[in-house]
């Protein structure tokens, strides 16, 4: 995410032609791109990033459903 912040910066103070940010060729930002591309589409599948998210949100799920119930029997 923080690349995706930084790629979409890069246009604004680019295209607004900001400070030293107006002399950065497209290529620079293109290039941006295609890294955040490969990333995203190839390489956080291969280090498993994208299923390790998955997974804690669904133990955090877990969690509060076995805290739930746990809490539900205490009050019985």
């Amino acid at each position: 995410m923080p690349l995706i912040i930084i790629i979409v910066s890069l246009i604004a103070l680019k295209y607004f032609e900001v400070g030293p940010f107006a002399g950065i060729s497209w290529w620079w930002i293109a290039g941006l791109m295609g890294v955040a591309f490969i990333w995203f589409e190839f390489l956080e599948r291969m280090f498993g990033l994208d299923k390790r998210k998955a997974h804690e949100e669904i133990e955090k799920t877990r969690k509060e459903r076995v805290k739930k119930t746990f809490d539900s029997h205490k009050r019985r």
